[in-house]
């Protein structure tokens, strides 16, 4: 799954991957969601400071994903610009 930071600032999920801004993917695994939220690497990979509104609505998200087992080690994110 990818998360953008567009050219305005703004924090969104991107589902289709092709929105412009830096982005960061994580898997759909609500482990590897709460690690990346927890120490802040997704912060890191967008290279910003989520605001509480932000953070609110990608924790929210976090709530409904499913917990999937994945091949991924849990909490890695990946940046691309």
């Amino acid at each position: 799954m990818r998360i953008v930071r567009t050219p305005e600032g703004a924090i969104e999920i991107d589902p289709g991957g092709k929105r412009p801004g830096r982005g960061a993917y994580l898997c759909a695994n609500r482990q590897c969601w709460e690690i990346a939220m927890e120490q802040r690497r997704l912060w890191r990979a967008l290279k910003c400071q989520l605001t509480a509104e932000d953070e609110a609505a990608l924790r929210e998200l976090v709530a409904s994903l499913w917990v999937e087992e994945s091949a991924a080690e849990p909490g890695n994110v990946v940046s691309k610009d």
